[in-house]
């Protein structure tokens, strides 16, 4: 049976097989591999694939339609039932800390490589099927997903781009017609779930863990051959490789990095397991897999029930992302061979890190960029104490702090508030919350910029509407019962987050109480 045309005019570039070393082998049992930075594999076909959702926006990337000219055939073609022309399946090599601790060979268990697809305007994008099978890199696994984790990672990956945080994009959802035995919360008492597909496109998936595992190995010349081909590929104008240009490869990783971890905290975003093997090196969020989103505000707050100790933990992500740069740097060490360098862009991370999270406040607040930082971070400081005084609700507050002028009265301006408290604040929380207010209300009066124009300002900062765990809970739930429209309603509404949309006013509410020890809303692990 011949593709549509969309399908078929997909075409796919051989350059990073053509560049680096296969696997000699090329059957999908597990085992070590070594010597090589990706091994072939083909995707195991499923029973019965079906299309469940498609993103018009990324498709866009591909030079692809708003909708599949055929759904059955882009349902066989991203299940990994039917190979595109020029298509060459590979899973890769990498290893990782996990909680801080070196786990060796991890790779592409569950995620299997399609090529290289040349896009619109000739760019050249990595397009992924996450659940498509056993490969050398398995383990003890099976290389599925479930469809409540790839609903997850579908529409977050979505909604961060939306939300204007980098990260790796979807292309569909894609069914699989056959059951998953998983067991979630790793008690003991595994259950079926119904299977899925995502298929997930990025410029690259390279991870930190790419270049630990032959550093580790101690096979430098294949770190080397790596690091190469990716600063010429994804990083050209650093200039041809060279000790010096891997030190300035590094510096930007690390800015990268900085910039995509203090988005996530602007957003109230919780990763939920960044080890070394699900951090980028190209700084996008990757491997959306237990993650959360803060409702009321908790420094502390970490959705995956494995992270007992808050390794992971919301305020702890700008931390771990250093120690994991650390890591990485460690990896490099072998060829650059000048620790000073590496400590040096390691120490421009964290100023680095500080000077966005410290921009990215101040438009969440509507205050200057050119502001007093140490009186910034102070007034910032305090509006966190009071978050803590009483459960708030971060993304609501700001969305409400918009509206309030620096003429509103205090009881006014409280008033604004209270939709984003979880509990009536008693008279001490109330006073310390207006005592912030008419600070923060002086600074605006203060500033030359125009009351409007803060406001919008705070806006575009602030979203109205984030893909909270307990509305992807209510889409999963609806879809296990073949009920797609929730989802689909979801999607449309984190396509515009930072507009107030008319209808959708329950999708942008508090968190409901049955959703705070929730599992799937509060409550996440690994297991997909």
């Amino acid at each position: 049976m011949s593709l549509p045309a969309d399908l078929a005019a997909l075409r796919f570039d051989a350059r990073f097989i053509r560049s680096l070393p296969a696997d000699a082998l090329d059957t999908p049992q597990p085992r070590q591999v070594q010597g090589a930075v990706y091994s072939f594999c083909a995707p195991t076909p499923v029973a019965a694939p079906r299309l469940l959702h498609w993103s018009a926006d990324c498709a866009a990337l591909l030079g692809l339609g708003t909708a599949p000219l055929d759904a059955q055939a882009a349902a066989e073609v991203f299940a990994g039932n039917r190979l595109l022309p020029g298509s060459q399946p590979y899973a890769t090599c990498y290893g990782g800390h996990q909680f801080g601790n070196w786990a060796g060979q991890l790779g592409d268990g569950r995620a299997t490589m399609l090529g290289t697809a040349i896009g619109a305007d000739d760019i050249r994008l990595e397009v992924q099927l996450k659940g498509a099978g056993l490969t050398p890199y398995s383990r003890h696994a099976d290389g599925r997903a479930v469809l409540r984790s790839s609903i997850r990672e579908y529409l977050c990956s979505e909604a961060m781009h939306r939300l204007g945080v980098p990260t790796t994009r979807a292309l569909c959802l894609v069914a699989t017609g056959e059951p998953v035995l998983r067991d979630m919360f790793y008690d003991g008492h595994p259950q079926h779930e119904p299977g899925a597909i995502v298929t997930r496109v990025a410029p690259s998936f390279l991870r930190f863990g790419h270049f630990e595992i032959f550093a580790a190995r101690g096979e430098l010349a294949l770190l080397r051959q790596l690091l190469d081909d990716t600063i010429r590929t994804h990083f050209p104008a650093l200039g041809a490789p060279s000790p010096e240009v891997y030190v300035a490869w590094f510096g930007e990783v690390c800015r990268r990095t900085a910039l995509m971890v203090a988005h996530w905290l602007r957003v109230g975003f919780v990763h939920g397991v960044m080890n070394t093997d699900n951090l980028s090196v190209l700084g996008l969020s990757i491997d959306y897999g237990p993650y959360g989103w803060l409702d009321n505000f908790d420094p502390g707050f970490t959705p995956n029930t494995t992270d007992r100790g808050g390794r992971y933990a919301y305020a702890q992500q700008a931390r771990i992302a250093g120690w994991n740069l650390s890591c990485l740097a460690n990896a490099l060490m072998p060829l650059v061979q000048d620790q000073a360098a590496l400590e040096a862009c390691l120490e421009a991370y964290a100023d680095h890190f500080e000077a966005c999270y410290l921009a990215m406040l101040r438009d969440k607040l509507g205050l200057l960029q050119e502001g007093d930082a140490e009186a910034d971070f102070k007034l910032v400081s305090e509006l966190f104490a009071c978050f803590a005084a009483v459960d708030t609700d971060m993304t609501i507050f700001y969305r409400a702090l918009a509206r309030i002028h620096p003429d509103t009265a205090p009881e006014a301006a409280l008033a604004e508030l209270a939709p984003a408290f979880y509990a009536p604040p008693g008279a001490g929380v109330l006073a310390q919350f207006a005592g912030w207010l008419m600070v923060w209300q002086a600074r605006i009066a203060a500033s030359p910029e125009p009351a409007a124009a803060h406001a919008a300002r705070m806006n575009a900062a602030n979203p109205w509407i984030i893909p909270r765990n307990w509305l992807a809970q209510d889409a999963i739930k609806a879809a296990e019962a073949g009920d797609l429209s929730v989802l689909e309603r979801l999607m449309q509404a984190i396509r515009d987050p930072y507009t107030e949309q008319a209808g959708c006013a329950d999708l942008a509410g508090r968190r409901p109480d049955w959703a705070r020890n929730a599992p799937g809303c509060s409550a996440l692990s690994c297991s997909s």
